[in-house]
């Protein structure tokens, strides 16, 4: 199918979300890829992983770019050459990408039992307290999924979800929430937003400024 959705996460950033329906080979006649990209592709074992990355080529057609436009760091991390700061996000039947002015980590996570299993592996369990069942796997998944973005922003080695990344409580009807990184002896804080789509759960940092 077409683009799903775009959704503006404050006043300079956006949201592109697509479903993914389209067969393999639809996706790739619809894009035009560089070579490095093509062999990247091709080397996926993954059909599913195959068709997340084109349907992100997809987005970012959809954006006004293609991937020519795309570039990544030594760290993997993605970066456009026009000074606008792109994050990119792929699970099952979805892929994401997030267009901001200013630095942005972005995850996108299918609803599991798994994730609510392996809480007290990374976040503080307390925040699950007087949830029902299914409020309590949500929001342990927006909390995975607020580790990730915080991740994907600095990206250095060493950074451990549990004893260096901190949220502050929430309430999921908030849809935003506040965020430590407590690491090499400073302390950073970022803005979180995060929207539910289907069965997923999207979240979204941003370094600590008004939103």
């Amino acid at each position: 199918m077409p683009l799903l959705k775009t959704i503006a996460l404050n006043d300079y950033t956006q949201l592109f979300v697509w479903k993914i329906t389209e067969t393999l080979g639809e996706l790739f006649s619809n894009v035009a890829l560089k070579d490095v990209s093509l062999a990247r592709v091709e080397s996926m074992k993954s059909e599913s992983h195959q068709r997340g990355f084109l349907a992100v080529r997809r987005l970012l057609m959809e954006a006004g770019y293609s991937d020519f436009d795309l570039y990544y760091d030594e760290f993997g991390k993605p970066h456009l050459g026009n000074g606008k700061h792109i994050s990119i996000s792929h699970s099952h039947d979805f892929s994401v990408i997030v267009l901001s002015d200013v630095n942005v980590g972005a995850d996108l996570e299918i609803l599991k039992e798994k994730t609510l299993k392996l809480a007290p592996r990374y976040m503080d369990v307390s925040h699950l307290e007087n949830l029902s069942r299914s409020d309590e796997l949500i929001k342990a998944t927006v909390v995975w999924g607020i580790k990730e973005s915080v991740f994907k922003i600095k990206n250095e080695i060493g950074i451990s979800f549990k004893d260096n990344i901190f949220e502050d409580d929430f309430n999921l009807e908030d849809k935003k929430c506040g965020v430590s990184l407590q690491f090499n002896d400073k302390t950073e804080r970022f803005n979180i937003v995060f929207e539910f789509i289907e069965n997923y759960v999207f979240v979204c940092a941003f370094s600590s400024i008004p939103i």
